[in-house]
């Protein structure tokens, strides 16, 4: 049970949103950022995947290799206050340039926006409680995923599975699945013993209502 759990908390890795956000987005709009073709997409999605995961995730190690953490787990509060650090320049400058480049559409620029508003505000919780950031990042997926679908008023998207043919997928069925991930998430959290069900409240709470608040600041 405890594998399947470490196996879930690594696949829902929170810095890993962005790229799941990012895949979302091209499967609902293929058109969003002017290239429809897969190759492109697939470049898009790398370059988000090495700027908010492997690069953000080389630093955590950095300190872990200097002792500045102790584990990459980090189950002490305090212990994250340097990852959360690390973490936040890169985010920052990720939202900065979502905000002022003109070829991230804004239906992206929100969830970049509020995933970096959701990190800042989890650092300044977690110096006086422990929070989530799982719970946080899953969260705002499930508040981006509702966004998504207000922004595009699509009930559903095709899905061109390649020799299988081509799928209507419910955009209602994505948020139903999106849902019980973020479940599926916190309680593999609780069975590792990472965190309490209050712990995990406040995270998805975070991670959802800013969200919000980045769509709130960009319409």
């Amino acid at each position: 049970m405890r594998f399947i759990a470490q196996a879930i908390s690594v696949i829902f890795h929170p810095l890993l949103m962005l790229t799941y956000m990012l895949v979302l987005l091209l499967l609902v709009n293929p058109y969003l950022f002017g290239v429809p073709s897969i190759g492109a997409h697939k470049q898009l999605i790398l370059m988000m995947f090495i700027s908010t995961f492997a690069i953000p995730m080389l630093a955590v190690v950095m300190m872990k290799m200097l002792g500045l953490v102790d584990t990459l787990e980090m189950r002490d509060k305090m212990e994250r206050v340097g990852p959360y650090i690390a973490v936040g320049i890169f985010y920052m400058w990720m939202a900065f340039y979502a905000y002022k480049s003109p070829i991230i559409p804004t239906a992206y620029a929100v969830p970049v926006i509020g995933t970096t508003i959701a990190l800042f505000t989890a650092f300044i919780i977690n110096i006086f409680q422990k929070i989530s950031i799982h719970a946080v990042g899953m969260g705002g997926l499930v508040g981006m995923t509702l966004i998504t679908m207000w922004l595009f008023s699509y009930d559903s998207f095709a899905f061109e599975a390649f020799s299988l043919g081509t799928f209507q997928i419910s955009m209602s069925l994505i948020l139903m699945v999106v849902i019980v991930l973020a479940g599926l998430v916190g309680t593999a959290r609780m069975v590792l013993g990472a965190h309490t069900p209050p712990e995990l409240y406040g995270g998805y709470m975070v991670g959802f209502l800013t969200q919000f608040i980045a769509l709130r600041f960009l319409f």
